[in-house]
């Protein structure tokens, strides 16, 4: 289902702007994990967004990565990156 060369990834603007403010591991670290999404879209540590059917949250160490699926054009738009600190809940 989830083959690489079927699958399009559209990282927003924003999302790099917000990567490159991060130290340098983590820029490396988010980078491979948003690379890896198009081989397998449920990999890790994922959730489905409560209320929304097409969006779904990865956790990688403590910044979450948020993307949403269209199946029908078989397309990952990784739309927003947020670090979670202990006041983000």
């Amino acid at each position: 289902m989830s083959s690489r060369e079927n699958w399009e990834l559209q990282v927003d603007g924003s999302v790099k702007k917000t990567l490159k403010r991060f130290p340098k591991q983590d820029q490396v670290r988010i980078s491979l994990v948003i690379g890896l999404l198009p081989r397998n879209l449920f990999f890790g540590d994922i959730q489905k967004m409560r209320g929304r059917d097409d969006v779904w949250r990865r956790r990688v160490g403590n910044y979450r990565l948020f993307y949403k699926i269209d199946l029908a054009n078989r397309i990952i738009i990784v739309f927003d990156l947020e670090r979670r600190t202990s006041t983000t809940y």
